[in-house]
């Protein structure tokens, strides 16, 4: 123990000048404090260690003083490659105006690069990044004019292109856990998240440098239960035992049972959200949250659809994950982000991004802060600030449907939300819908190009990406096209078939949007009228995603007509109906069984030209029967009898 516990100062003193540092952390979580603090001090006080490079993949800090702001001096640093830079401004501020070289890469390819670097692999090739800011020709991710050596380099396998990340040469670790033993074996039972504290360790250790590990406590040798062990002994060199208020265990919670996942907490720990924009916005992507499916939150905006979620008892029905490692459960927000409860598992963050960069993402909704006709999203760099990409590039270019969530427009917007209506009080004085964004963090030409569905959803208005560009499809009861929309935009977006919010979503009460996502309510929507014997069918604000709610509908219509004796008349409402285009195909074909098996003749009606339209090209023999109204759809029943 005497060998391996020493003295923050006595850590400290352990890095060298020019040292390259990496740094465990995800916002508050897991960020080594204590030593970072001793690194400050004794640089301020001696002026070393100086010149360092440090390569770290989430963000760590708190937007202020604490975490990677430490470091945040001109001298001290000289080189840093990172994920996420808004939580550390006092470093970013270094970056910007030249005076240390920067890098943004994505957060996951770094995180990743932890593990490659750890099994001396000189690399790692992905598609991640790929047409984005931190393509080469389209400047590699470098911050400034100065960060000339190539972090990313182009390659070509057969057709396909893809980036090779070069791995980093670390040579000194700065990690943090809960318990470490006398041999040194670390325990994180404590920590909210255990992230890429091997991995890094490793990396650092068969490079021949040193790993120091910050604690709350120390226990007899061999004493921790192997099992729970994240960070051997043979790869720590150094023990730091933190005072309380610098092991926090996140920014916001000095410590939480429940973060730890060892307890359950009561439904309801985590606070209803109260009924204003950022509240609106989450209601709306929590209508596209797909029914058994993984689904990754982004920092910022899309936290509160975890909120959304438990209010509208779906949790049961989705699994939540976030980029550090959290499998299921409630991810929790703010500074506490990257903690979640009632989780199923949490494991290391380069295994989470394994899983996304796989396409293993059913759905994703990330932040929107600025976007344009192309459907480029930017959320990374704006003028001066740099917010840094984090995971957002890998979980963007990945997720199998995406959402971007953000209010219309920033800085000074302040809208009124109650009676099923949107009304805007004051509008926000910068503009996120651009004729071009400031740097592409995601491409929608890309995005397009491979089919991938993507939705940008505000608190008045929704957007579509197609081929073509950006398609308006929903506006909010009580919203001025012309006025609140297109007056604030900087480009013109297409405009066919627009659509008005869901009026619920504006409503205090909750949406029971469990019944309509789940498909509850089928037996209210296919009834068949003894007295008339027509089988009416309302589809009204339903939307058919997967084969099994198709087989759902079929099921239901067989259960409700029975033995097929005589066929019956069909009136069909498809007004707000949704069907996604990679099933239209099985859903005509269902349509199509039931009408042979079923029904005599077949009306349909929507208020929707644009839905006609596309009922008529997926149901080809239902074109001469499709109406604007229940009424004419009906009538013309009438006419044959």
């Amino acid at each position: 123990m005497h060998r391996k516990v020493i003295s923050g100062a006595d850590a400290a003193a352990l890095i060298k000048d020019g040292d390259v540092l990496t740094t465990s952390g995800f916002v508050g979580i897991g960020v080594p404090d204590a030593l970072l603090s001793a690194v400050e001090q004794r640089f301020l006080e001696t002026g070393h260690p100086k010149n360092l490079s440090l390569v770290f993949a989430a963000g760590q800090g708190d937007g202020g003083e604490r975490g990677l702001n430490r470091l945040g001096h001109e001298g001290l640093l000289s080189r840093v490659v990172g994920g996420h830079w808004g939580l550390i401004p006092k470093v970013a501020a270094l970056a910007v105006e030249g005076k240390i070289q920067g890098w943004n890469l994505p957060q996951g390819c770094i995180s990743q690069l932890f593990r490659d670097a750890a099994a001396g692999k000189p690399g790692m090739i992905t598609t991640v990044g790929l047409d984005t800011f931190v393509d080469p020709r389209n400047g590699g991710g470098a911050i400034n004019s100065i960060s000339v050596e190539p972090q990313v380099e182009l390659m070509t396998r057969g057709d396909e292109e893809y980036l090779f990340y070069p791995g980093p040469k670390l040579t000194v670790a700065l990690l943090r856990g809960t318990t470490a033993d006398e041999t040194g074996n670390i325990t994180m039972e404590r920590e909210a998240l255990i992230i890429d504290n091997l991995a890094q360790a490793m990396a650092v250790k068969n490079a021949g440098g040193i790993v120091i590990v910050q604690v709350e406590r120390l226990a007899r040798g061999r004493s921790l239960p192997a099992r729970e062990v994240q960070i051997p002994g043979i790869f720590v060199d150094a023990v730091v035992v933190a005072p309380p208020e610098l092991h926090m265990q996140t920014y916001r919670t000095a410590f939480s049972h429940a973060f730890t996942n060892r307890i359950r907490p009561p439904e309801g720990e985590i606070p209803h959200m109260p009924l204003d924009a950022r509240k609106v916005i989450a209601r709306r992507c929590a209508f596209e949250l797909p029914v058994n499916g993984v689904i990754n939150l982004g920092i910022g905006m899309p936290e509160g659809v975890a909120a959304v979620s438990a209010e509208e008892g779906l949790l049961d029905h989705v699994t939540l994950t976030a980029e550090p490692g959290v499998v299921g459960g409630q991810p929790a927000s703010g500074l506490d982000f990257g903690a979640a409860v009632d989780v199923d598992a949490v494991i290391p963050q380069n295994a989470q991004f394994d899983f996304y960069d796989g396409g293993g993402l059913d759905m994703a909704c990330l932040g929107l802060a600025q976007a344009d006709g192309q459907g480029n999203v930017n959320v990374s760099r704006f003028g001066p600030r740099l917010a840094g990409a984090g995971g957002f590039i890998n979980i963007s270019q990945n997720a199998k449907a995406l959402v971007f969530a953000g209010t219309f427009t920033a800085k000074g917007i302040d809208v009124e939300v109650g009676d099923g209506a949107l009304t805007i009080r004051a509008e926000g004085t910068s503009r996120k819908f651009l004729d071009a964004v400031e740097q592409v963090t995601f491409s929608g030409k890309r995005a397009a190009r491979l089919g991938q569905p993507v939705l940008y959803v505000t608190e008045r208005c929704v957007f579509r990406l197609r081929p073509d560009g950006l398609e308006l499809v929903e506006v909010a009861p009580g919203v001025d096209l012309g006025r609140d929309i297109l007056g604030h935009m900087g480009f013109r977006p297409i405009i066919e078939d627009v659509r008005e919010m869901d009026a619920r979503i504006f409503r205090d009460e909750p949406m029971d949007l469990k019944r309509e996502l789940l498909h509850l309510d089928l037996p209210e929507r296919i009834a068949l009228d003894a007295t008339t014997g027509r089988l009416f069918i309302n589809f009204e604000k339903m939307r058919i995603r997967t084969l099994e709610e198709i087989e759902q509908v079929r099921g239901q219509v067989m259960e409700v007509c029975g033995p097929p004796t005589d066929k019956v008349d069909v009136v069909v409402n498809y007004d707000g109906f949704q069907l996604d285009d990679d099933i239209a195909k099985d859903y005509a074909e269902m349509v199509a069984d039931l009408e042979s098996r079923f029904y005599r003749t077949v009306t349909r009606y929507s208020g929707s030209a644009f839905m006609r339209l596309k009922l008529g090209e997926t149901l080809p023999s239902a074109s001469p029967h499709i109406f604007e109204t229940r009424e004419a759809a009906q009538a013309f029943l009438d006419r044959l009898k």
